[in-house]
């Protein structure tokens, strides 16, 4: 098991797990938004290959349009 930070919220995830994983588990799958792990920008092609650890920070960042 493993604790991080997601948006702000401590979370307890299971060993394995991979950014796509969370996204998934969490409902935070979405085209538009952007992924932030531990202060860096992670490109969608790598959300699978991108495995958690414990005190990992997440944040999930949605585009929202307006004028």
């Amino acid at each position: 098991m493993a604790k991080i930070q997601l948006n702000g919220k401590k979370v307890t995830i299971s060993s394995k797990v991979t950014l796509h994983d969370l996204l998934k588990r969490f409902k935070l799958n979405n085209k538009k938004i952007a992924i932030e792990h531990n202060g860096i920008i992670i490109p969608k092609i790598k959300l699978k290959k991108k495995f958690l650890k414990n005190n990992d920070k997440v944040e999930v960042v949605y585009f929202i349009g307006g004028g």
